[in-house]
């Protein structure tokens, strides 16, 4: 009899997760109603991104930053990358580029650098060529020189079939680069992860399209000011859309795979392609064997 009251709660509880991930979705009397609210449910909701913990740079036993490269041609990526056509999806359906894109548009997104040691700030105006690349065609060319008197005076305006606009989207995106910082906390006695920046690797806009483009770190967010925003972007869950993933939980809890390319070292924390020259699988062993170093620390600090 206990067992099936037990059941019956633990479905119950299943069941209001449910019905309450898609919210308003069997209530709504038109699509506008479609994912919102009610007051109520916002005030019982406390939906915001858990708050990471105070660490005192005493606690810190041990320390490491890595550079990792995100492959979104892996399968387990694929959540950072789709949808890159939101034509036909919802608008609460959008690739993390997208996410970031929108929001430095409109201002919520203010700390952008051009590099990972955030050095120097930047601000859509400043990345705007990046994104879009406008040019004449070389039919509109032929256009101009016949016209030239007439398009010099201000009598013609080029028409805009002759003009060819490049727009970078969420399709041309080769990856993300993250830096993140391994520490071991002596006060928990245990190994832990911080993200501290990421960055959408993709070719400039006037070269979108080009599979032989060579690609560029196109900006560098800092992670922590931004979780909110992404914690509010959701990634679409396939075992089960109804609990789709926040963006934050799932960069948060490394739910993506990685590969390290580079380390903090005495080197001016060179590349591991610049001392594994022309060879990828040695490449990929040094990024294995510098996670095992990591690991192999919080295992030997259990050992005597």
């Amino acid at each position: 009899m206990k067992i099936r009251n037990i059941l019956s709660v633990a479905f119950v509880v299943a069941w209001s997760t449910f019905t309450f991930a898609q919210s308003n979705l069997l209530n709504a009397k038109t699509p506008e109603e479609i994912g919102k609210k009610t007051p109520a449910q916002l005030i019982s909701d406390n939906d915001k991104p858990l708050p990471y913990g105070y660490v005192h740079d005493r606690d810190v036993l041990m320390g490491k930053t890595i550079w990792e490269f995100i492959d979104i041609d892996e399968r387990i990526n694929f959540p950072l990358y789709y949808p890159i056509d939101t034509a036909f999806v919802g608008k609460e359906r959008r690739s993390l580029f997208d996410v970031l894109v929108k929001n430095i548009k409109s201002g919520k997104i203010t700390e952008v650098y051009a590099d990972d040691y955030f050095n120097t700030k930047r601000t859509f105006k400043d990345m705007e060529s990046s994104f879009t690349y406008i040019d004449t065609t070389n039919v509109g060319k032929d256009e101009i020189n016949n016209y030239f008197d007439d398009y010099k005076s201000g009598r013609k305006v080029l028409d805009k079939q002759f003009i060819n606009k490049k727009e970078l989207d969420a399709s041309y995106i080769s990856g993300y680069k993250i830096k993140g910082f391994w520490y071991f906390d002596k006060r928990q006695g245990e190994l832990k992860y911080r993200l501290l920046a990421l960055c959408p690797v993709t070719p400039e806009a006037r070269d979108a399209g080009n599979d032989k483009a060579d690609v560029i770190d196109l900006f560098w967010v800092y992670f922590p000011p931004i979780r909110d925003i992404l914690h509010e972007a959701k990634a679409f869950n396939d075992k089960n859309s109804a609990m789709p993933i926040t963006f934050d939980h799932l960069l948060n809890s490394r739910r993506f795979n990685a590969e390290i390319y580079k380390e903090e070292n005495v080197y001016g924390d060179r590349q591991i392609e610049q001392y594994m020259k022309d060879n990828a699988q040695s490449q990929l062993l040094e990024s294995e064997r510098i996670k095992e170093k990591i690991r192999d620390f919080e295992s030997d600090m259990w050992n005597y």
